[in-house]
């Protein structure tokens, strides 16, 4: 079992790729094609984002096995995994929040 989980989790960390949060537009001068385009971007990176935490919360569930077999150094990637999930949750809360304020100024900035 712990060869196994040595075999799984270097590929696993390889694999967990943190997407590009994109660019936000600045609502009060974009035009209604650049906000389209961002809320595009925008649900691609949530997608992303989102495979990303499914990736990572693997990691975490491999290390946790690891850590009850016993591997010495694994309760420290447990924790560096937590941490870049963590961060990963506060970049998406940041993109969205960003982009509904670009929103609210383009709706004040284009009212009709």
């Amino acid at each position: 079992s712990l060869q196994l989980g040595l075999l799984v989790v270097p590929s696993l960390a390889q694999a967990c790729d943190a997407p590009e949060a994109p660019g936000i537009p600045n609502g009060d001068d974009s035009t209604l094609k650049e906000m389209i385009a961002a809320q595009a971007a925008i649900k691609t990176f949530q997608t992303a984002n989102a495979e990303y935490l499914n990736c990572v919360d693997q990691l975490m569930d491999a290390e946790k096995a690891l850590i009850d077999d016993g591997e010495k150094n694994a309760q420290e990637r447990w924790t560096l995994a937590a941490a870049n999930y963590n961060a990963a949750v506060t970049r998406e809360e940041q993109v969205a929040e960003a982009f509904n304020t670009a929103i609210r100024a383009y709706k004040a900035a284009n009212p009709n």
